[in-house]
Parts: structure tokens; C-alpha cells; sequence
């Protein structure tokens, strides 16, 4: 028996999705971009999957930009900004938090003569306002600050975030990285003042390698990709049509009963939650229950290395993340847990546990015996 709580790190593709994916790969395959019938009914896929990503946001099918995925979306939020909006100012704000995706970008941005700002966050990983407020300046053109955090599930609060960020100035742009919030919230970025978003694909039972950015209405940025002219001339290349057919099917499933889908996650995580709080040494980072996103589970084994337990539960068929999947290929200590103030015995010592809705409360139960089998013995191989 396999049990995937590796969610977060990307999802099992629905059938209904690779059906989807199939279906216009094998037989949809013209170039959306061609005048003649094929490349028309290509299109169709495209402007179908536009208008069914802009009916769940409340929003129009224009401000829906397709990408390889959420990195491409966050490079193309955060660069194409800052490079449309420099003449008003060079400053920008992020928090200590982010996905690398956001990380680097901003790093890159520095380079190029931007100043940007690291907000701190509380122990449960949330950026307070008063901090945000004061970092707020006549230069700052920019505030990205993640929906959910990937590592540990803190949730922010975006809505009040941006209020504060747009009672300063109207014209700051806000972006927020959903690529762990799609999906499991009904997210309205009109309402809660979000100008850019990213998304992607894989995050919520769809393909790789597909993803899209949403731009609001009048907001401006540049191309990071040139080329045919493709999307407006925001972003060049031939559509991915078998990947963004594939994610329309699979936002309409995450639509679909998205309330008792989420039920369920917070079920299976709080089976995990006291289950874990109930073995001597351990420790939950972050917030829980409907506090926290109902799908990621940050959880520290004293004096065991990540690695070793991680591994130890993949001999039996039990499949985990030791941090964000994205840098966990380049082992360092994490910027989130080092941002939350986490306990040193900790750092090195956490596993992440992230669930979808293809999940049981009895695939949490089996986990846990497993871990109460495990640490023990350990345990007694531990460093002194």
C-alpha cells in the first residue's frame, strides 16, 4: 500500500484531467495561432479554459495569462512590474517567507538597481500589518506576500494586507503567490485587492508544466518572454492547448463540493496533528485547525535528521517532503522555520506532511503508527 502525503509538492492528475490532456494532444493538435479549422479548435480549448479560470475568480477572461507554471507566473508578476512601474518608484516589499520563485526573482530585481524590503513574520509565520505599514514608503511601486505559505501553512491575510497597502497608495500593486491556495479557497482577487496572481496547474490534481498569471483589469507589465506576439504580447510562445485543457478540467474540480473537500483535509490533518503532538518530542510549527490551510502539515521529530525519517517512512511505502520540493534538491536549513524563530532541535529535524482530497483519515491513522514504530528506534540511533 502507498500512502502520498506529498501534495504540496505536486498532485496525482485526475482521469478526468489526463483525459482532457489527451483528447486535445491526439486530436486537437493545431497551432491556436493557425487560421485554418484545426488551429481553430485549438483555440476553442484556449478560450474555453480563459472563461472557465475567470468564472471561479469573478473575474474577466482578458486578465487570465496562461504560463509554464507558478514560477514562470511569479517571475513574469514580479519582474514585469517592477520593470512597467520603475519610473514611479523603486522599492518593494516581500516577507522573510516566500517561495524561492519569489525569492530569487527579488534577488535578480536587486541587481537591477530595485530595493526591496523582508518583512518579518510572527511564530505562526503571519506577516503582522503594522509591519507592512511601516515598511510602506513614496518609492514602493510593489508588496508580493504569498496566500499559503508551502511549508508550514500559514495562512496570511491578504485582504487586509493589500486594504493597508492601498490606503497608503492607490496605485501599489499587490501580488500574491496562490500556488498552495488555489483550489482549496474560493479566492476573489477583485474583492481582496489582489492586481496579480499565480497559479499552478499541478498544485491542484492537474498537469505539469502549465499554470497562468491573473492581471487585473488596467495593470501594467512588461513581457519577460518575446517572440510571436501570442497572449497580447504579454507572453510570446505557442500555448500549451493538452496542458491548459487540462487545467480547466481540473479547476472545475476543485469547484466542485470545494467546501466538503476541505472538510475532509482538515479532518485528516487534525488526525495527524494529535496524533503527532501525542509522541514524546515532537512539535507542530505554525498555526492549526481552520486557522491554517486545511492541506499542509509542518511537523518537528526531535534529534531525528528529516532525511532519515523521511526515508525511513518511504521503506514503507509512505511518502513525505522534508521542505519545500522546489529547493529540496539543494539541502539548507529553511528560511521559514529560521523566520518563525523555530527552536534550533528543530531545523534540521522537520518533515512536511500535505494532503489532497484522494486522501483518508485512515491513510493518516496507518502514518502515524508507522512513526510511532519508527522514532523509537530511531531514536536510540541518535546523535549525542
Amino acid at each position: 500500500m502507498e500512502i502520498y502525503f506529498d501534495n504540496a509538492a505536486t498532485t496525482q492528475v485526475l482521469p478526468r484531467v489526463s483525459d482532457a490532456v489527451v483528447r486535445t494532444m491526439t486530436g486537437t493538435y493545431g497551432n491556436p495561432s493557425s487560421l485554418h479549422h484545426k488551429g481553430y479548435e485549438a483555440e476553442q480549448y484556449v478560450r474555453d479554459a480563459r472563461q472557465t479560470i475567470a468564472s471561479v475568480l469573478k473575474g474577466d477572461e482578458r486578465e487570465i495569462l496562461f504560463t509554464s507554471g507558478g514560477t514562470e507566473a511569479d517571475n513574469l508578476a514580479l519582474v514585469g512590474a517592477a520593470m512597467a512601474n520603475c519610473r514611479a518608484g523603486r522599492h518593494l516589499i516581500t516577507t522573510a517567507v516566500e517561495h524561492p520563485a519569489v525569492m530569487k526573482t527579488m534577488a535578480y530585481l536587486e541587481e537591477q538597481g530595485f530595493r526591496v524590503t523582508y518583512l518579518p513574520v510572527d511564530g505562526d509565520g503571519i506577516v503582522r500589518e503594522a509591519d507592512l505599514q511601516a515598511a510602506l514608503t513614496e518609492e514602493t511601486i510593489l508588496v508580493s506576500i504569498m496566500y499559503v505559505n508551502n511549508e508550514i501553512g500559514s495562512v496570511m491575510p491578504i485582504a487586509s494586507l493589500s486594504r493597508r497597502a492601498k490606503a497608503f497608495r492607490p496605485s501599489i500593486l499587490f501580488h500574491t503567490d496562490a500556488v498552495q491556495a488555489f483550489g482549496k479557497y474560493p479566492i476573489r482577487p477583485a474583492r481582496e485587492g489582489i492586481d496579480l496572481m499565480s497559479v499552478s496547474a499541478h498544485k491542484f490534481h492537474g498537469p505539469k508544466g502549465v499554470g497562468f498569471l491573473y492581471v487585473r483589469g488596467k495593470v501594467k507589465i512588461k513581457p519577460i518572454l518575446y517572440g510571436g506576439g501570442q497572449q497580447r504580447d504579454l507572453r510570446s510562445g505557442t500555448e500549451n492547448v493538452p496542458g491548459i485543457a487540462g487545467m480547466a478540467e481540473a479547476v472545475r474540480a476543485a469547484y466542485e463540493d470545494m467546501e466538503a473537500k476541505r472538510k475532509k483535509l482538515y479532518e485528516i490533518k487534525q488526525c495527524m496533528t494529535e496524533g503527532i503532538l501525542s509522541m514524546e518530542g515532537t512539535c507542530i510549527h505554525g498555526r492549526t485547525g481552520s486557522e491554517s490551510a486545511p492541506h499542509v502539515l509542518g511537523a518537528g521529530f526531535e534529534g531525528i535528521r528529516s532525511e532519515v525519517l523521511l526515508h525511513a517512512l518511504e521503506e514503507r511505502g509512505i511518502y513525505v517532503s522534508s521542505g519545500s520540493a522546489c529547493s529540496s534538491n539543494h539541502p539548507s536549513t529553511s528560511a521559514t522555520l529560521r523566520a518563525v524563530g523555530c527552536d534550533c532541535k528543530w531545523l534540521d529535524s522537520t518533515l512536511r506532511f500535505s494532503f489532497s482530497d484522494l486522501n483518508t483519515v485512515e491513510e493518516a491513522q496507518i502514518c502515524l503508527q508507522a512513526l510511532r514504530e519508527i522514532l523509537p528506534a530511531l531514536r536510540r540511533y541518535r546523535r549525542s
